[in-house]
């Protein structure tokens, strides 16, 4: 079965804007649990715009779903990461001035200093995941350092769905669709995020090989409207369908 990770980021945005302790990122995750979730995810960011230090205490401290958590690659955060040892740690590209993450990391690139930054995480036990664009040569550089998990960046693919670019957006899912083949036969587990909406996770979760999509902002939006356990299970059974 294909899993949803929920991402609760932006219930924690929601609280900081009033500097209440509400809503509750912690209360949001049992809510998800209730409604079909299979993990919750957590963005600890440098500059702490939304989920804290304190958010990750109690999340560890009382969730019984895995927990997935997003990072930069810093000293810092290896050092938190390896404090609470997390079920899974997804290094993310971090800019100050993004208003979310852009793109994927460039693992090609840096090869060398993910794979020492990786290395000491996952002899701690912790699953690491590489946030990363479709391109074959990223997709082998996770590979050859040592990563267990790649999540394939779905957000050209719903940016152009909503722009209505559908030539653009078809080519887009073409290649999410090469890279998570190729992802999956370099023994790689495949995952994919970042934008899916119930109008663009269908294509998306049709992909044989992945087997965790993460889904958060389009989640806590829809649920102003329709609450968030209905709003989490409406995407399962949309992913669900996709897979039938």
């Amino acid at each position: 079965m294909l899993r949803l990770g929920v991402n609760i980021d932006h219930v924690a945005t929601i609280r900081n804007a009033r500097g209440t302790p509400w809503p509750d990122p912690l209360r949001a995750a049992r809510i998800a649990e209730a409604a079909g979730a299979d993990g919750i995810t957590a963005h600890l960011r440098e500059d702490r715009r939304h989920i804290s230090d304190a958010d990750i205490d109690a999340l560890m401290a009382n969730l019984t779903l895995p927990l997935n958590l997003e990072m930069a690659a810093t000293p810092e955060m290896q050092a938190i990461a390896l404090r609470h040892r997390p079920h899974a740690v997804c290094i993310v590209p971090e800019k100050r001035e993004e208003r979310t993450t852009e793109g994927g990391l460039d693992v090609a690139g840096n090869d060398s200093m993910l794979a020492d930054f990786i290395a000491p995480l996952r002899d701690a036990g912790c699953r690491v995941s590489l946030f990363i664009g479709h391109e074959p040569e990223q997709i082998r550089a996770s590979a050859r350092i040592g990563a267990a998990v790649v999540e394939l960046h779905t957000g050209a693919y719903c940016d152009l769905d909503t722009e209505g670019r559908h030539a653009e957006r078809d080519a887009e899912l073409a290649a999410l669709r090469e890279g998570a083949a190729l992802a999956h036969d370099l023994g790689l587990e495949v995952h994919a995020g970042h934008g899916l909406t119930f109008d663009t996770v269908g294509p998306v979760a049709a992909i044989p090989q992945l087997a965790e999509l993460n889904i958060g902002h389009f989640l806590i939006a829809e649920s102003v409207f329709t609450g968030l356990g209905e709003a989490i299970a409406q995407m399962r059974r949309r992913m669900d369908d996709a897979r039938a």
